[in-house]
């Protein structure tokens, strides 16, 4: 498979017109981005490179951040957004209430919608060559130890919230957005920065509805230094990845791969939330007896069960249905865009 672009010029090359059946995949996986930040561990990157529009959206990203506005690029960036927020506005309450009430079938399906993209990135890598092998180990590994981490982690860091450590959280969320397998509200949890920057939202948010102006910009000094850190971390790893997408396109590839084949490991159904009590520690805050009842339930801590059998063969079929889902999507215009590997 030849690049879209030379090695030499990565960026030379005017962007790819966006075909119909690019414009579906792409409203599909900015859906499934939106979907993603709504469900605990999953990685709105991963959705984007099940529905085969990852490359194309990180290209997209990187010519706006370095003025190369086109039509295209414009669409494609409007299409996976806008999807995203949609999903976000419009199926929040949906998607809360299903993690809290038929979490194992979400989760179920969350695995196949991801393993439906894994034809697309095998197709995209052939031949295969030892860079890729080698780069399916790395994010195999890489994704396991993020897997890992998340299951042994108290999330009781602790940190300051100077503008310092609001920017790394900012740039941090940002490149966990872009970055396939990673879970940007998990790695703010890690900083110690997840409640004083939900925390410092919901409380603007408060203000501008009550009309009180000072209190709002009283959160600027939060929300500045976080909006600072997410532009510089798009602008950074969106043309970093673009480099290395384009220069080791092979590696690179392999290595989303091993990230999408082992992040169903953070996705095992049979799980199902505890009520925290007086004195656990959720998102990095103490359950007190003022906020037990205000915790979210899809934000309860999880514990695995046994399942039955009905629960076995419902999560095989999710699995297959999500899987097919996602696969048929991707094979949409496929013809047209053989020769484009962000399509």
């Amino acid at each position: 498979m030849t690049s879209p672009q030379s090695p030499e010029h990565p960026s030379d090359a005017p962007a790819p017109a966006l075909s119909a059946g690019l414009a579906v995949r792409a409203t599909l996986g900015g859906a499934l981005m939106g979907l993603a930040n709504l469900v605990p561990g999953i990685s709105g990157g991963t959705m984007l490179v099940a529905t085969g529009v990852y490359t194309r959206f990180i290209d997209a990203i990187s010519d706006v951040t370095r003025f190369r506005w086109t039509i295209p690029t414009i669409a494609l960036l409007a299409i996976v957004v806008g999807s995203a927020l949609t999903a976000i506005v419009g199926l929040s309450s949906v998607i809360s209430s299903a993690l809290e009430h038929f979490r194992w079938g979400m989760y179920a399906l969350f695995i196949g919608l991801t393993l439906g993209g894994a034809p697309v990135l095998v197709r995209m890598i052939r031949p295969f060559r030892a860079s890729a092998w080698i780069g399916v180990a790395l994010g195999a590994l890489a994704m396991i130890g993020l897997v890992m981490l998340q299951g042994s982690s108290s999330s009781s860091a602790a940190a300051g919230s100077g503008w310092a450590m609001l920017l790394l959280a900012g740039a941090a969320g940002a490149s966990a957005m872009i970055l396939p397998g990673v879970s940007g509200a998990y790695l703010l949890l890690l900083l110690g920065q997840y409640r004083p920057i939900i925390e410092s939202i919901r409380a603007f948010k408060d203000a501008l509805t009550s009309g009180d102006t000072a209190g709002a910009i009283d959160q600027l000094g939060v929300l500045i230094p976080v909006g600072i850190g997410v532009i510089v971390g798009v602008v950074a790893v969106s043309n970093i990845l673009r480099v290395v997408l384009h220069r080791w396109e092979k590696a690179t590839l392999g290595v989303l791969l091993g990230l999408l084949l082992a992040a169903p490991l953070g996705l095992y159904p049979f799980k199902q939330g505890v009520q925290p009590q007086i004195g656990d520690e959720i998102r990095g805050e103490i359950v007190t007896a003022e906020t037990l009842d205000d915790i979210d339930p899809k934000d309860w801590p999880e514990r695995r069960f046994t399942p039955s059998a009905g629960q076995i063969a419902g999560s095989v079929g999710l699995v297959v249905l999500g899987f097919g889902a996602t696969l048929g999507v991707s094979r949409l215009g496929r013809g047209k865009d053989e020769h484009d590997p962000g399509s």
